[in-house]
């Protein structure tokens, strides 16, 4: 079982978080499949996925040792027990909620807990969040992280919404330790066809684009 500073060590390395929204659990193990063939190793399984729990404990038992399977869009404390019991490696949630830190710490995994504004990102790292998920990012852009570190360099950001190809580069740059990318990298195209081959080649574009950034911050501890 790896440790929660193993977890945080490969969430980081390539920095790619995948916000997985299947249309049902069957297409979990081979969407992951493709992912890990592209390179990207950390899989969140959003709750809004059919059968989330099962599917990230299927995910968990095929994939574990090669891969971090999480869970998303998390809102409550039951939620968060559950899938981590069913092997959930790190949990995010679009919201503050502390009781989620509370859970996810005294099971030893990694927590990132949304926020959108200043004062909801100082208050997620307060509660106890490894990482504060900025969401939703569209529209905000690197900027926006870029002045949010400027009197708050101590959070470790992960936008999710709006991270592209284009812009991958300028969010690291900006300060990000990894980004959350969902449509523009599993589009709802690659999951109505089950085009795994696709969803291989874009996650390698997207690999190759956060190890060729210019990083302004890479906080592994």
């Amino acid at each position: 079982m790896r440790s929660k500073s193993q977890i945080i060590s490969s969430l980081l390395d390539p920095g790619i978080i995948a916000v997985v929204r299947a249309k049902s659990a069957d297409q979990i193990p081979p969407l992951t499949e493709a992912l890990l063939e592209g390179g990207v190793v950390a899989v969140e399984v959003t709750m809004t996925t059919p059968n989330a729990i099962e599917a990230i404990r299927e995910a968990s038992g095929k994939f574990g040792a090669r891969a971090l399977i999480g869970v998303g869009t998390v809102l409550d404390a039951l939620t968060c027990r559950l899938a981590i019991e069913a092997g959930a490696q790190f949990v995010v949630s679009p919201v503050t909620r502390p009781e989620l830190a509370k859970v996810a710490h005294a099971a030893d995994r990694p927590i990132m807990l949304g926020a959108y504004t200043p004062t909801e990102a100082q208050l997620a790292y307060e509660a106890g969040a490894d990482f504060i998920k900025i969401f939703p990012a569209d529209g905000l852009g690197p900027n926006y992280i870029k002045a949010l570190r400027a009197p708050l360099p101590h959070l470790r950001m992960v936008p999710t919404g709006g991270v592209d190809l284009h812009n991958v580069a300028e969010f690291f740059k900006a300060g990000c330790v990894a980004l959350g990318v969902g449509s523009s990298l599993i589009s709802q195209k690659i999951l109505a066809d089950s085009n795994w081959p696709e969803l291989t080649r874009v996650a390698a574009e997207f690999v190759k684009a956060a190890r060729g950034s210019s990083r302004g911050v890479l906080n592994k501890s």
